[in-house]
């Protein structure tokens, strides 16, 4: 099973290094030492507590039924338009989100810089690496 230090799991987790000592001497995060003493977060605790961090985050008006599983909230941080369709890019957390759409979506919604939206996505194709190299 792999092990994560401090660093590594606020970067996974999108938060600082004290946050993630904060939670584990809280109790929310468990925490335990290798065989050199540093203190590391098993990866499927740290897999576990993800998840349940990030359940509601990025809810699904309870108007709106969708088959998109994939959301992320952010800010809009660039729109360019063309006659016809736009470019919207939106920054979610460490996430740069890129789509583009219609003029006329981006008119309708009303995206310019600094609104919050949300980029939904559905896609048949998902590429997974892992990030040790191993295959």
């Amino acid at each position: 099973m792999p092990t994560y230090s401090i660093g590594q799991a606020a970067g996974l987790l999108g938060v600082s290094s004290e946050t993630v000592r904060r939670w584990a001497d809280s109790g929310q995060l468990r925490m335990d030492r290798d065989g050199a003493g540093n203190r590391v977060l098993d990866g499927v605790s740290l897999a576990a507590f993800a998840k349940e961090r990030a359940a509601g985050l990025h809810p699904v008006p309870g108007e709106v039924q969708t088959s998109v599983r994939n959301s992320f909230a952010g800010i809009v941080t660039r729109v360019l338009l063309d006659d016809v369709i736009a470019q919207v890019e939106i920054q979610s957390g460490p996430h740069r989100l890129v789509s583009v759409v219609s003029r006329e979506a981006v008119e309708e919604l009303g995206l310019a810089v600094g609104v919050t939206a949300t980029a939904r996505v559905k896609s048949t194709n998902v590429h997974i690496d892992r990030a040790d190299g191993r295959s």
